[in-house]
């Protein structure tokens, strides 16, 4: 049993003992409060320190004293509002039938009294106050558990929407690396099994580029995955010189340029812009038969712009995560994504992200 709980009985159990002895001269049918009176007034409110873990079995237990106390004629008075709690009890603790049934059972045990004797509590007139003793609780229970069980079902709701949210997170970013890292290393086993016979010294250094690239995308998975973990930065637009060295090893010739002073970001940011250039470089990589692109990141005050193109023979698909995967990461930052050939022949993925401040 709580404390507060406790606390609440005996305040109701003195306040139907105090009340009791302060009625008792009021009408001429109440029974002078004695000893067994104010035994029975203090139970009614005392049996509600069990409201919560007993609901049911509060309330039988608080009818029974509470109807043998009008049963008497002991003054009819605030002793009832240990009956109204006792009934918002079952309202707000267990399933509506289960609390309807308990609450009506009891107000027909309670009014009992009326028809032995139907002088007290203006006779048959007393249903009325009688009943809204119980109905009236029993609804403001009900109510206090039904919005309260849609506040849990809602939290429930969130915290399934932010774990799809991380899932979904951690499938984009894990497709990024993993992707990049075996596309480049499928185009240069491929070049390896071409000269292997022809220029075995060409293939080895076909081979020692697959060992490297996958050296550094099992490196960037680890990262990613600790990011995930929230241990380790994401990687970010300073490192796009990296990027494209390895893009450069697995055979895409890509021309870096930088506009504007480059400056810290937001992480959010930082990220998605470095993700959107690896996934534009990968889709080049196994998919455009001329290996070449240009990658343009532009810094403004408010905004950082990001284009990368290629010739458009071949144009990139936007298999599983890649395009739409860009896309989503862009708007979701507020930015804006377009993704398709343009009027000069080339294919250019551009985004243009807002990004006020520094990280």
């Amino acid at each position: 049993m709580k404390v507060g709980d406790i606390a609440l009985a005996v305040v109701l159990a003195a306040v139907a003992v105090v009340s009791s002895a302060a009625l008792h001269n009021m009408t001429t049918v109440d029974r002078p409060i004695d000893l067994l009176g104010f035994a029975l007034a203090a139970g009614t409110g005392l049996v509600l320190a069990a409201r919560r873990r007993w609901p049911e079995a509060t309330l039988a237990a608080n009818v029974v004293l509470l109807t043998t106390y009008l049963w008497l004629t002991y003054p009819y008075g605030p002793v009832m509002f240990t009956f109204s709690v006792a009934t918002y009890n079952v309202g707000r603790y267990l399933p509506l039938n289960r609390a309807a049934a308990a609450t009506l059972i009891a107000l027909a045990v309670e009014v009992t009294h009326l028809f032995v004797h139907p002088a007290s509590a203006s006779g048959l007139y007393g249903l009325i106050p009688a009943s809204g003793f119980a109905i009236i609780p029993l609804a403001v229970g009900v109510m206090v558990r039904v919005n309260r069980e849609a506040a849990e079902r809602a939290r429930a709701e969130a915290i399934r929407e932010r774990v799809s949210d991380e899932r979904l997170r951690v499938a984009q970013e894990v497709h990024d690396v993993v992707g990049h890292g075996l596309a480049a290393i499928k185009m240069q086993a491929d070049i390896a099994l071409h000269l292997l016979t022809k220029k075995p010294e060409q293939a080895e250094i076909a081979l020692k580029a697959i060992s490297e690239t996958s050296t550094e995308a099992l490196d960037e998975l680890r990262a990613t995955l600790t990011v995930v973990r929230g241990r380790a930065p994401a990687p970010g637009l300073n490192l796009l010189s990296d990027l494209t060295d390895r893009m450069s090893h697995a055979g895409v010739e890509v021309r870096l340029n930088v506009v504007g002073t480059q400056r810290p970001l937001p992480a959010a940011v930082d990220l998605a812009g470095y993700r959107i250039v690896q996934e534009s470089l990968t889709n080049v990589l196994k998919h455009s038969p001329v290996k070449r692109a240009t990658v343009r990141v532009s810094y403004s005050d408010n905004a950082v712009d990001i284009a990368v193109s290629n010739p458009a023979n071949g144009v990139p698909a936007g298999d599983g995560f890649g395009i739409p995967g860009m896309r989503e990461r862009v708007t979701a930052l507020g930015g804006q994504f377009s993704a398709g050939p343009t009027a000069d022949g080339l294919f250019e993925v551009r985004a243009a992200i807002p990004a006020k401040g520094d990280a």
